[in-house]
């Protein structure tokens, strides 16, 4: 009797790339709350979630669009505003009573540096306890925007053009790029000030 060839067909969010179930079955496995961190175009979500049977229930959440009303002038997705969207949904979660939980970055790269992790570093900066290895979260200068401000300065002195190009957004929004270190200190100083910090 011929047989056709034999393959398993993944699930569906499998497939179009949504969902790693194997880390996620680990994470379900644990019983602690996620920290899970999604980026859109435009913007970051942060979310404290715990696995139920009917599905995932979402404790907290924040959105980076949220930083404007702390003043955020700058893009909602940098290493800075993932900072501050960290620290917004760390206060968050401790006042709701969340003490620990563990960082589900779904399919995006565990790259050193990245800006999930300095999503995780808010958190943790708010006083959620979340297992991270300290060689991925971004440098202290790079969570400030310094290396944005650097580059501007830069970019500033040598070429003007290229800086008119480069940071055409910040202009529409009518904020230089080589204060964002500042604005961020501002802004971190009121998510902090909010939550009795």
């Amino acid at each position: 009797m011929a047989r056709g060839a034999r393959y398993k067909v993944p699930f569906r969010r499998r497939r179009e790339g949504l969902t790693d179930y194997r880390a996620r079955l680990k994470m379900i496995i644990s019983r602690k709350p996620r920290l899970v961190v999604r980026k859109t175009n435009m913007y970051v979500i942060a979310q404290i979630a715990e696995a139920k049977i009917n599905g995932d229930e979402i404790i907290v959440s924040a959105h980076s669009k949220e930083l404007r009303k702390y003043g955020w002038k700058y893009s909602c997705k940098n290493t800075p505003a993932c900072y501050l969207l960290g620290l917004l949904v760390g206060y968050r979660a401790v006042k709701s009573g969340v003490k620990e939980a563990i960082l589900d970055i779904g399919l995006h790269r565990p790259t050193k540096g990245a800006r999930v992790f300095a999503v995780a570093k808010g958190a943790l900066d708010a006083g959620l306890n979340i297992p991270i290895s300290e060689e991925k979260i971004p440098s202290e200068e790079r969570i400030r925007g310094e290396h944005i401000k650097e580059y501007a300065e830069k970019l500033l002195s040598e070429n003007q053009e290229e800086y008119n190009r480069r940071f055409s957004n910040y202009m529409k929004m009518k904020v230089k790029p080589e204060d964002i270190t500042e604005e961020f200190e501002k802004v971190k100083k009121k998510i902090i000030m909010e939550y009795g910090g």
